[in-house]
């Protein structure tokens, strides 16, 4: 049976899972010990130490996209991406943008509210400045969905697994698709699938454990890691002495170094 590692909380373990349980591929969820504990099978499967990370007999796979691919490659049906080319294209660059641009919004709401890294006025500059963001990206999602049901075309898959967890996530912190949207009107028809509701109730049993963190983290005892475009975010969103502050402390990290 394939070994998953992952958190329910993760966009890009939820992806990868929507996927398992749509192509009804069986697997075993693993969480690793995300305080410090040191798997060795995940840090074999998982250079970069983030999850999601599968391994399927002698073959490890990271990164949520190529594990994507890589279902898709070995078990072709369901077929979860679009049959024609540009249709192909359009869902992979739905994925990257709500991975890199989406992802730094909602995980930046994270340091601020669940792991405490801003307070007071700062906390709500940023807070603020996540709520502009996602609302503009409610927007570009409601264009880019059109009239059609679903962002993959007619029917769920690659597209709409990927927008999915950020759309849903963004909603969870506060900040949920405009009433009477079409964006609504999707995230209220993708929730009531099986695959999208057995990830939502890990997620939800999960975030019982992730409250007052803060003292964790100004602990050093969890590090989060602030790379590329979750970096750009909270440089470019008031956060630069968090990340000189996280750096001093030791409680961010960046990605790993090889040896």
């Amino acid at each position: 049976m394939l070994k998953l590692f992952e958190h329910p909380l993760s966009p890009f373990a939820q992806k990868v899972k929507i996927a398992l349980y749509e192509k009804g591929i069986p697997f075993d969820a693993v969480v690793p010990d995300i305080f410090g504990g040191t798997d060795q099978a995940f840090v074999d499967s998982s250079p970069r130490r983030e999850v999601p990370s599968l391994i399927d007999g002698s073959t490890t796979v990271f990164d949520s996209t190529i594990i994507l691919e890589y279902l898709e490659d070995k078990w072709p049906q369901p077929a979860l991406l679009p049959a024609a080319p540009a249709e192909r294209a359009r869902v992979r660059m739905l994925e990257e943008l709500c991975d890199t641009y989406f992802e730094a919004v909602t995980w930046g709401l994270a340091e601020v509210r669940v792991f405490g890294r801003a307070t007071g006025e700062l906390a709500d500059h940023m807070t603020a400045r996540a709520g502009e963001q996602i609302a503009n990206m409610h927007q570009r999602l409601d264009r880019d969905l059109g009239t059609a049901q679903f962002f993959n075309g007619a029917a769920f898959g690659w597209g709409d697994l990927s927008v999915y967890p950020y759309v849903a996530g963004a909603a969870a912190q506060g900040f949920p698709p405009p009433a009477g949207s079409k964006l609504a009107a999707w995230l209220a028809r993708v929730s009531e699938r099986d695959s999208v509701q057995q990830c939502a109730a890990a997620a939800l049993e999960a975030l019982a454990g992730f409250q007052n963190l803060a003292p964790i983290v100004e602990q050093g005892l969890f590090v989060r890691e602030y790379r590329d475009h979750r970096l750009e975010w909270m440089m470019r969103s008031g956060g630069r002495q968090i990340v000189l502050d996280g750096m001093a402390k030791g409680n961010i990290r960046f990605s790993v170094e090889f040896a």
